[in-house]
């Protein structure tokens, strides 16, 4: 077996990998851009391209000519493709565990800022789930975009732990540490839906790929008390906030359009705030899919 990239004491192995990512890394959005005809029916040759996106910075987009057309069918058909099986059914989902993200303003999805038109500060979906059901793929596909704003950042995971390690091995370290961040419980009307959770914000799979848990919201997560743990999320939060120059041609921005998609293995994400369509039949509406699977081929 080979020496892992993301072991911190074999540096050999890290500079090798560390020169081929950023050699294959895009320098645009549009780098990342596939046509496609129906993302529930690719083509062997759209499958490969979106594959070998994803293979270079775990994301592709693609550029359907579904327009509006509605179904879950969509992200599901899509994940197939790309050996995406095992969904994860999280609160709020469809029957099929794929989630409507419009605006909704019922009990059940109300405290949950998804579903609203506020801002979605930097993460990684599934962060608060158990270790051993992370979320390693997501997908998702657009239906209408918002009148108004509803932009995406996405960067890269291991593009984030490449500058990280970088600036100071010893950030990587300490994000590595078992008990680095707590996702506090989850609790509605007395009941408890979730305990609280506790890992590492970098996680190196069992097939050697490298997983992340992140998210910039302060009331979903404590830190660990210990001075690297605060410097390295310090750093990091510079980094996605465009605060360091290192960082910035490695985000991308832009809003998905009717027919429009992301695939990724579950990279880092943000969204703005938005503005809908005075006519409700025309809210914006996206399918997310996340899976426990990771994109095959990679």
């Amino acid at each position: 077996m080979q020496p892992s990239p993301f072991d911190l004491d074999r540096d050999s192995a890290y500079q090798a990998w560390r020169e081929q990512k950023l050699a294959g890394a895009p320098q645009t959005l549009n780098d990342l851009v596939v046509e496609v005809d129906d993302p529930r029916t690719l083509t062997t040759a759209e499958q490969e391209a979106l594959t070998a996106r994803c293979r270079k910075a775990n994301m592709a987009i693609y550029v359907s000519r579904l327009g509006e057309t509605e179904g879950t069918d969509i992200p599901r058909g899509c994940g197939l493709h790309f050996g995406l099986l095992h969904l994860d059914h999280n609160r709020g989902a469809e029957a099929d565990a794929v989630t409507a993200l419009t605006v909704q303003d019922d009990a059940l999805h109300t405290p949950y800022i998804p579903y609203s038109n506020r801002a979605i500060h930097w993460h990684t979906d599934g962060y608060y789930n158990r270790l051993d059901l992370q979320d390693h793929a997501l997908l998702l596909h657009c239906v209408r975009p918002a009148m108004q704003g509803g932009e995406n950042a996405l960067m890269d995971h291991e593009i984030a732990y490449l500058l990280m390690r970088d600036a100071n091995p010893d950030y990587v370290r300490a994000l590595m540490q078992e008990d680095a961040m707590l996702i506090p419980k989850n609790v509605v009307d007395g009941v408890e839906l979730r305990p609280d959770r506790v890992g590492p914000v970098f996680m190196v799979a069992a097939d050697g790929h490298l997983h992340m848990r992140y998210t910039m919201r302060k009331r979903n997560v404590v830190w660990k008390d210990d001075p690297l743990v605060v410097q390295a999320v310090t750093w990091l939060e510079s980094l996605l906030n465009g605060q360091l120059a290192d960082g910035s041609p490695f985000i991308f921005r832009g809003t998905l359009q009717a027919g429009w998609g992301l695939i990724s293995n579950n990279v880092l994400h943000d969204r703005s705030a938005f503005e809908d369509r005075p006519d409700p039949a025309k809210k914006r509406l996206l399918y997310r899919a996340r899976y426990y699977d990771r994109i095959r081929g990679m």
